[in-house]
């Protein structure tokens, strides 16, 4: 067995009464209170999650961008200093390494942010490709990240900082101080679909940053967030979470992500999946919602109105906002237009439901 890593905060998240469970190699924060009122929490007001548990690569030198570009599947010769995007890692055999994020810190530097479960696997990836020499450095386990999510995410947490937090266009960020630590990283992205900041931090300086959001976010009712209400938020706004919806073997064309998969440049398998493209899918990610009371889970199998099987949900749950069982899974392409009527294998019963256009939850 593997030892549990522990973010730097563990103390701290145990004296807050949180339920810590092992997820992706660390000991997490599943939940603080319940995962409806959490996600609420996230959805009409302000919480913040730590996820130090991501990991951060640099990638710098004069053939850094090269590299990128041969490993990822977006352009990243389009990014500006202080702009993010989001990509995958495709691999040889036409599925995905992982799907990760590329931020533009300088000319020829570089920072990637990967899925925890996925570190040592993507390490390990970009080493073997990395035929150009540049620079790499896995920043991981010196690195906090909290994420800070919510529509009053900026009025709770402006104070702190004389970034104007509101100027931060979606996907961009500014290198600043904030909390009196210098040096940090202050992105507006997220995995939730509300308004917010993903703050990365040297690990000395978590437990201050910390504290100084929650006294900021105080009068704002901010409340820490676990991974539990993590998961139906992303669930609500139809965004892949790996081993789910993205693996080894499903390609970003059938898991809807054809809008990061750019053929202007050459990627590892890019021919194959530019076939792929040109041919047509036979399977896609579908969202769907439930029409009868029950609550879809991974691998239940989905149905045609026949009863034949056509697909498997690769995530499901009770949607906290809506009320309603909802879930992500590939079908055969023919059942995946919106509208479709299909039916959830929930045991022995199948119950009706409808194929729906992302983002689940509509605002």
């Amino acid at each position: 067995m593997e030892e549990v890593k522990k973010v730097t905060l563990d103390e701290t998240h145990h004296s807050l009464g949180a339920k810590m469970i092992p997820f992706a190699g660390y000991d997490m924060p599943v939940r603080y209170s319940s995962d409806i009122e959490e996600h609420k929490t996230v959805r009409e007001n302000v919480g913040v999650f730590d996820v130090s548990h991501m990991g951060e690569f640099i990638v710098e030198g004069p053939h850094a961008l090269d590299l990128i570009q041969k490993v990822s599947s977006n352009d990243a010769s389009k990014l500006k200093i202080g702009q993010a995007q989001y990509t995958c890692f495709p691999n040889d055999q036409g599925g995905v390494v992982d799907d990760f994020l590329v931020y533009k810190l300088e000319e020829e530097r570089y920072m990637l942010v990967v899925n925890a479960s996925n570190i040592a696997k993507d390490w390990e990836w970009i080493q073997k490709h990395n035929t150009e020499n540049a620079k790499l450095e896995n920043i991981s386990d010196q690195t906090s990240l909290f994420a800070i999510q919510g529509p009053k995410s900026i009025e709770a947490i402006q104070s702190l900082t004389s970034v104007s937090l509101k100027d931060i266009p979606f996907y961009h960020f500014e290198i600043g101080t904030f909390a009196g630590i210098e040096n940090v990283i202050i992105s507006a992205t997220g995995y939730t679909g509300e308004k917010g900041f993903e703050l990365y931090i040297k690990n000395d300086d978590a437990q201050k940053v910390w504290e100084e959001i929650f006294k900021a976010g105080d009068p704002f009712g901010i409340k820490p967030i676990g991974l539990g209400a993590r998961d139906t938020l992303r669930l609500e706004m139809g965004y892949c979470l790996y081993g789910h919806e993205l693996n080894d073997t499903t390609s970003p064309l059938e898991a809807g992500l054809g809008w990061i998969t750019k053929f202007t440049k050459e990627f590892i398998n890019h021919e194959n999946l530019k076939k792929q493209k040109e041919e047509g899918v036979q399977k896609k990610l579908i969202g769907f919602k439930l029409l009868e009371r029950g609550i879809p889970r991974a691998d239940y199998p989905i149905l045609n109105a026949e009863g034949k099987e056509i697909g498997i949900v690769t995530s499901g749950s009770q949607s906290p906002s809506m009320g309603i069982g909802i879930g992500l899974g590939y079908v055969d392409i023919a059942y995946a237009k919106a509208g479709t009527e299909i039916k959830i294998q929930i045991r022995k019963k199948s119950l009706a439901a409808i194929v729906e256009k992302l983002p689940l939850l509509k605002k």
